[in-house]
């Protein structure tokens, strides 16, 4: 009997222990990628008492979870609790971060053992024998892949007349706490000008702050360069904004972190009271409107444009003396001209929502594409010449429409010339696209939408003035003359598309798309003879095969993923993100230039003003590294650098001097721009 009485004892004591120590922690919970526990700090609480929980993770090698800002993609671990009446618990108390470069995103989260800490009230009046908590944690754990999970932990403290610490969560509490940022009582300001987010904060700690977290979302480009300098006693911040950037808030924490590692958290306030971008304004949006109708103006002048309008300019004067169908024929045109820039539009917001890094001219990015551009302008020439009238066949699925008269010739030409114009980016367009894409979709549709109504306006012009319209000359034998001339236009666009297509592919695709050419051209000369003898069906069926041959030989091309393109010439630098980092550190001068071989703007600037003898003898006196950045073909790294400097499309040119703001030079180029700014630099 005694005997039972021991081991009866002894069994019951064995489970106060067990539970004693079990009571601290809920034990681990298995997800995939990563294992989580819920820790208390006490093993038995009493009222009055504060105390910390811990959402213990430890994912595995190389995983990590999510910042309260996960930055440009990821989700934030988030906890709901289930406490009895008047047990509170505080917000998560984030450890400082660390950032995960995925180029061209940047996010911010925890790799390693990660603790989240809550800090639980109990009031003093509670009643209970026993604390209940339960909890609800959801997390998001990634590598090159994202898997989202949750768990359910249900924690049960005994409650005393004193707290009793857990000496096993003990270690758990303190690697929370030291990972922690040290909060300041500081505060410092900040503004949203210029596009940029800026703060200057005093007071802080004489420690060598290296980077800065900003815990507000959608409020910085997080993939953009941090600037951090500290002058006259004041930390200067600044950054990008956010491509998404709508308003922030008036204040939210900032954590600061020094060369060694260890974060400082302070709150920083919106200098001026609003918390809306300075840009929306209305004074500010008209005067960006204006640029972007001024830069659809000025397209129509670009050689890549002009042969595609030449087709109606003819058409307008055909009806030089019907008022009505002038008219028509401009609304039309506008319209496909301004439905085509909103399209463009629309898809780029598309996929950047999607996660794409594009930016304008993203068009011609594409081999097939510049091809099948190539095939067009090539038909059209010759149908210009007279080789073959396109009416209702196979052809007239591209040219035809472009040719045709009335609303449907008048719409599709405006098609066609945005398509072979938007990646030609003139004076003023490349500021109204870069302020549009740091706008609400909304807004940045607006500013395509003047962009199109600009390119239209010189049409919408001549329909409605008459006097204008009076100029213009009188239909006769002329105009057919002026229509074999124009196709010459034509013919070299066309040669400028394959020569950018050589510069994408390669010399063996050159050879195969010229190719497919000879196919169209055989095609044209087949379909032509055609129509006038309109004798049997073998000679347009041979055509159709024809025109299907042209196509089916683009498939022969190698699919390279780069620009074929090398460093021939001794005075510039193929760009990369660390050639540039490493000349800066080093505080060498960088002229740094963002070019395609489909921007004609861009290829102008460097015959006239960059691959001078003036401007290499100016780049080797003051010893400035040239390096060169080509966009021919998507490149995720160049479309992240154009970002930071709010541009959505080549050319970009900005200037690094040494201990100086970084200088962005205008999209035009004179011959002695880059000699002249590089003498002012240097005298500063």
């Amino acid at each position: 009997m005694l005997g039972k009485f021991f081991s009866a004892l002894l069994v019951s004591c064995c489970l106060l222990l067990s539970g004693g120590v079990a009571a601290y922690s809920t034990g681990w919970q298995q997800a995939k990628h990563l294992k989580a526990e819920l820790v208390s700090e006490y093993q038995q609480v009493m009222p009055g008492q504060q105390l910390w929980l811990a959402l213990h993770f430890i994912p595995d090698e190389h995983w990590h979870t999510y910042w309260q800002n996960p930055g440009d993609s990821g989700l934030a671990t988030s906890i709901s609790w289930q406490l009895p009446d008047g047990v509170t618990v505080g917000d998560i108390q984030w450890p400082t971060p660390q950032a995960f470069s995925i180029p061209p995103l940047m996010n911010y989260g925890f790799e390693g053992p990660t603790v989240l800490l809550s800090q639980l009230t109990v009031p003093a009046d509670f009643r209970g024998d026993q604390l209940s908590i339960r909890a609800r944690a959801d997390w998001l754990v990634c590598e090159e892949i994202c898997i989202p999970a949750d768990a359910e932990f249900a924690l049960t403290l005994p409650v005393g007349q004193a707290a009793v610490l857990s000496d096993s969560a003990t270690a758990v509490i303190a690697s929370g706490n030291s990972k922690l940022p040290i909060p300041l009582t500081v505060s410092g300001s900040f503004d949203l000008a210029g596009g940029s987010f800026s703060a200057a904060i005093r007071g802080l700690p004489d420690v060598d702050f290296q980077q800065f977290f900003v815990a507000a979302t959608e409020l910085v480009d997080h993939a953009a360069a941090q600037q951090l300098l500290f002058s006259e006693g004041e930390w200067l911040l600044r950054q990008n904004l956010n491509t998404y950037f709508t308003s922030a808030p008036e204040h939210f924490e900032l954590v600061m972190v020094s060369s060694n590692g260890q974060g400082y958290s302070l709150s920083l306030t919106l200098a001026d009271g609003t918390a809306e971008m300075p840009a929306t304004t209305s004074q500010g949006l008209w005067f960006v409107l204006l640029m972007a109708a001024a830069g659809g103006l000025i397209l129509n002048l670009m050689p890549c444009v002009f042969p595609v309008l030449s087709l109606k300019a003819l058409s307008i004067a055909a009806n030089s003396g019907q008022r009505a169908e002038q008219r028509r024929d401009a609304l039309w045109y506008t319209l496909g001209v301004v439905l085509s820039f909103v399209s463009l539009a629309l898809l780029l917001l598309a996929l950047r929502a999607a996660g794409s890094a594009v930016g304008w001219g993203f068009q011609l990015q594409s081999p097939w594409l510049v091809a099948l551009l190539a095939y067009l302008l090539f038909a059209l020439g010759l149908s210009l010449s007279g080789v073959v009238q396109f009416g209702l066949g196979l052809m007239s699925a591209g040219s035809g429409l472009t040719q045709s008269k009335g609303a449907k010739g008048s719409f599709f030409t405006g098609v066609l010339a945005v398509v072979v114009a938007s990646p030609c980016t003139a004076p003023f367009m490349g500021g109204a696209l870069g302020y549009a894409v740091t706008q609400p979709p909304l807004l940045a549709l607006l500013v395509f939408v003047a962009l199109g109504l600009g390119m239209a306006l010189p049409f919408l012009l001549l329909a409605y003035l008459p006097a204008l319209a009076q100029a213009l000359p009188k239909p006769g034998a002329w105009m057919d003359t002026l229509k074999q001339l124009l196709a010459f236009p034509l013919y070299l666009s066309a040669v400028w598309l394959v020569w950018v297509f050589g510069r994408q592919a390669g010399i063996d695709a050159v050879a195969v798309l010229l190719c497919g050419m000879v196919a169209i051209a055989a095609a044209c000369w087949l379909y032509g003879s055609w129509q006038f003898s309109r004798a049997g069906w073998s000679r347009p069926l041979l055509a159709a095969l024809l025109l299907l041959l042209s196509v089916a030989v683009l498939r022969l091309v190698p699919d390279s993923t780069a620009p074929v393109t090398t460093a021939t010439d001794a005075h510039w630098q193929a760009w990369r993100p660390d050639k540039l980092a490493q000349l800066r550190q080093s505080g060498k001068p960088v002229l740094v230039n963002m070019t395609a071989d489909w921007c004609i703007t861009c290829l102008v600037n460097e015959r006239v003003a960059l691959n001078t003898d003036s401007s290499k003898a100016a780049l080797a006196l003051y010893d400035v590294t040239y390096l060169k950045g080509d966009w021919t073909r998507r490149d995720a790294e160049i479309t992240a650098y154009l970002h930071q400097y709010q541009r959505d499309g080549v050319p970009l040119y900005v200037l690094y001097w040494p201990g100086q703001t970084p200088e962005v030079l205008p999209q035009i180029l004179t011959p002695d721009t880059l000699r002249q700014t590089l003498e002012r630099l240097s005298s500063q």
